[in-house]
C-alpha cells in the first residue's frame, strides 16, 4: 500500500510564484510535478530567475506540458544556452495525468502553475493547481470576504 502524500509540499527554496492565480482562479486541487530541464535552465533557476505569471499547463498526447513559462538564458551559458520560453515537460504519474485530463475535458477546468521551487533533495518542482476561472462578480465576493476576515481578526485582537 502506498504512503499517503503530505498535504503541503517540501518547499526549500521558492524560485517563482504566481500570486495572481489564486485571485483569478478558484483552486480545487494541487499537484506536485517534476520539471524536465536542461543544464543551463537549472542554473538560471538556482540564481532565482523565472517568471510563471502568464503560463499554463496543458495535456498533449498523454503528457503534461508547462507552456509560456519564462526561464531567462543563463549568463555564462554561451552556445549551450536554452530557449527561454520553450514548452517544458512535467513529470507526473499516469494516474495523476488521467485525473487531470478528465477534469480539464469534462469539467472545463484549467491547469495553472502556482510556484516553481526546489525541494529538500534539490529537485526542481512545480506546484500545479487544478482550478476553475472566476468571473468578475466572484472576484468581488472574494475581495469582500478577504477584507471581512482581516477586519474581524483586527477587531478580535483589539477586544482581546
Amino acid at each position: 500500500m502506498a504512503r499517503p502524500k503530505p498535504e503541503t509540499f517540501d518547499k526549500q527554496k521558492t524560485v517563482a510564484e504566481n500570486r495572481r492565480a489564486r485571485f483569478d482562479y478558484a483552486v480545487e486541487d494541487k499537484f506536485e510535478a517534476g520539471l524536465m530541464l536542461q543544464g543551463t535552465e537549472v542554473k538560471a533557476l538556482r540564481a532565482g530567475e523565472a517568471t510563471i505569471a502568464d503560463s499554463y499547463a496543458e495535456v498533449r498526447g498523454g503528457e503534461v506540458w508547462l507552456v509560456n513559462a519564462n526561464i531567462p538564458e543563463f549568463s555564462h551559458g554561451n552556445r549551450f544556452n536554452h530557449e527561454p520560453k520553450r514548452p517544458r515537460k512535467l513529470l507526473l504519474h499516469e494516474r495523476e495525468i488521467a485525473k487531470l485530463t478528465g477534469a480539464v475535458e469534462r469539467k472545463g477546468m484549467t491547469l495553472v502553475p502556482l510556484s516553481i521551487y526546489f525541494n529538500g533533495r534539490g529537485r526542481a518542482k512545480v506546484e500545479l493547481a487544478l482550478a476553475k476561472g472566476r468571473q468578475a462578480q466572484d472576484k468581488r465576493d472574494y475581495i469582500k470576504d478577504r477584507d471581512w476576515k482581516r477586519d474581524k481578526a483586527r477587531i478580535m485582537r483589539e477586544r482581546g
